[in-house]
């Protein structure tokens, strides 16, 4: 066999090697191929695990993974948050931000804030509502801004801790309207529940916190609502006005919930997940879940909702700055 014929044989014989070879080794495998983890920062039971239990098992159903819901708590937050950003960014190990994210690095408590993340869908949206006793003499929210205006320190509000989302609703309320926030001191609370029973014993005058969590004493007829901090008028309750509507101030503000990952996931891990999480919240169950706990759907994907983080931490940073409470 001359030179050449053997040259050629040796090819031939590599080429069939490398085909066989090839015809063996396993495919590459689609993400995902195994569980995936939802880190939640507050604990179970909660609204915010609620939201996270839902949107999990409806992710189960179109990735073909088990999605595993993991409460990680403390540090006001940021105990979840970090482990969240701190993850492997392989799609295994994605996050529910909420509203906090916006608020925790202008407190000093983590230097995390909203770029630490990749973003991928806002899925629900609370506005602040504005809350007082079912007796009182307001009919309007106006009524309620004329009396602090000519009575500065008189009258107290409550519905969060110091500092906490609905403490800055209600700075920023007043602060767009021309009152000093100070002009009703905060009477700092473990959350909207106590805050509004400290409402109804007369302890506090006025009560800021969504109206999904006022809802059962509204209900009750103990409480009552004179407008809502958002764009347009709620489900829940259509006939309260929104505060521009109330008041002609432009003041929103909600707490929020997002689904995120670690900064850096693979074009293939999002581009996966986005259009599982945007068939998620458009499914019946998850909407049918909103409407019966009273929650606000919002949606945004991918950049949009980077973007809608971005202008919550500058208008967030831009009150808690005017109210003192950012280092």
């Amino acid at each position: 066999m001359g030179r050449s014929a053997m040259k050629r044989l040796l090819v031939a014989a590599a080429g069939l090697a490398l085909s066989v070879c090839l015809s063996f080794a396993p495919a590459i495998a689609a993400y995902p191929e195994r569980p995936i983890t939802l880190i939640v920062p507050w604990g179970a039971g909660g609204g915010t695990d609620s939201v996270a239990r839902m949107i999990a098992s409806l992710l189960e159903r179109d990735l073909g993974q088990p999605v595993a819901v993991v409460n990680r708590t403390g540090g006001q937050g940021v105990v979840g948050h970090q482990a969240i950003a701190d993850a492997t960014p392989d799609g295994y190990t994605i996050g529910l931000l909420t509203v906090e994210i916006a608020m925790m690095h202008w407190q000093g408590l983590t230097k995390l804030d909203p770029a630490s993340y990749t973003p991928l869908a806002l899925v629900n949206e609370d506005p602040a509502g504005l809350q007082v006793r079912a007796d009182a003499p307001y009919k309007t929210a106006k009524d309620v801004i004329d009396d602090v205006t000519k009575s500065p320190g008189k009258y107290k509000a409550s519905g969060t801790a110091q500092g906490g989302i609905w403490h800055l609703a209600l700075a920023g309320m007043l602060t767009s309207l021309k009152v000093q926030p100070t002009a009703v001191p905060w009477v700092p609370s473990n959350g909207a529940a106590p805050g509004l029973q400290d409402l109804v014993a007369g302890g506090v005058q006025i009560v800021t916190c969504s109206l999904p969590e006022a809802r059962a004493l509204i209900e009750a007829g103990r409480v009552k609502s004179l407008a809502v901090m958002a764009t347009e008028r709620s489900k829940l309750m259509p006939d309260v006005p929104t505060l521009k509507e109330a008041t002609g101030s432009d003041w929103t503000i909600g707490a929020w919930r997002g689904v995120a990952g670690p900064k850096g996931l693979p074009k293939e891990v999002t581009d996966r997940l986005i259009p599982a999480l945007k068939k998620a919240y458009d499914s019946k169950a998850y909407q049918d879940f909103l409407s019966s706990r009273g929650f606000g759907g919002r949606w945004a994907e991918g950049a949009a909702f980077g973007a809608f983080m971005t202008e919550a931490d500058a208008s967030l940073g831009k009150v808690m700055k005017e109210v003192g409470l950012a280092k």
